[in-house]
């Protein structure tokens, strides 16, 4: 079939459509935009919800799993130098059981370290300090921790020095290869038994370190200068500041591998220099330092 010609122009013979009246595009208003106020009112709220969400994180971390410290002594040298941080883990003791080598972080056990100097502060700047203190974001202003090395556990024999001038544990001597280079293993002779619940800590600069041995009096037992393990925080895992330090603090599992355990008798390890016995001449106090203390925090 064959179509028809229509001389009208398209305009023309375009059929006008029906109108649509009552439906809803003839009807739909134009969006309006968001004012600015309600943008700005949008990004306060969520910018609210993500700080709260990161303090409550800060402090879930800073309570059960991680903590910074910052190290202000030199008695842990040259492990450790002052100004650096270091991260806590709060897992050891717990999960993770504390051995010997780990260097750790522990509240004062009593007159460890000297009261802290107090800055005078507004009232507004100090609830600030308080606040981010609490959460883990500053560091604590106490003052009011330390940071050593275990050398001993609960039950060990551990006496100073046999005539290689080594420590021995359990009446085997170990080699200490994180001391502070020029350092003697102790500048005084003791023979302690570390009591149940409690660990002997010791500083790597031996000469300049307030620890275990200096705590130590009046019986000179291992009774006084031990220190409670319900007062360790934590296990220093890692250097993380400055960043020329950084670097892994691992466990030198090597230098008590041959430690056995603790036994019931006293360890007399053989071809001892003085046996055990500690120096009448009052020793105790000679080379000890300033107390190895870290703050909590860090940046």
């Amino acid at each position: 079939m064959t179509n028809i010609d229509d001389d009208r122009t398209p305009a023309e013979s375009a059929e006008p459509l029906p109108e649509t009246t009552g439906s809803a595009t003839a009807h739909r208003k134009p969006r309006e935009s968001p004012s600015g106020i309600g943008v700005l009112g949008a990004a306060v709220k969520e910018l609210v919800i993500v700080v709260g969400l990161a303090l409550v994180l800060s402090f879930v971390v800073k309570t059960w799993l991680l903590q910074a410290f910052y190290i202000p002594s030199g008695s842990m040298e040259n492990t450790l130098q002052v100004d650096d941080r270091v991260i806590v883990s709060k897992l050891t003791p717990g999960p993770f059981a504390l051995r010997r080598g780990d260097i750790v972080v522990f509240a004062d056990p009593g007159d460890w370290v000297p009261p802290p100097v107090v800055q005078p502060e507004s009232p507004v700047s100090r609830a600030v300090r308080d606040a981010l203190t609490f959460v883990g974001l500053l560091p604590d202003t106490s003052e009011n921790h330390l940071i050593k090395r275990v050398i001993g556990l609960p039950g060990d024999h551990v006496v100073c020095c046999d005539v290689g001038g080594r420590l021995t544990i359990n009446g085997v001597p170990v080699k200490e290869p994180y001391l502070k280079p020029g350092n003697a293993a102790s500048e005084q002779a003791f023979s302690i038994t570390v009591p149940a619940g409690r660990v002997w800590v010791m500083g790597d600069h031996r000469s300049d370190s307030s620890d275990s041995r200096f705590h130590d009096g009046p019986k000179q037992d291992g009774s006084n200068g031990s220190v409670p393990e319900s007062l360790i925080v934590g296990r220093a895992v890692a250097l993380v500041w400055p960043l020329d330090h950084v670097t892994w603090l691992s466990n030198p599992s090597a230098t008590f591998a041959k430690v056995p355990p603790p036994s019931s008798k006293t360890d007399t390890p053989s071809g001892s220099g003085t046996g055990g016995t500690p120096t009448p001449d009052g020793t105790a106090t000679v080379g000890m330092g300033e107390p190895a203390r870290v703050r909590p925090g860090g940046d």
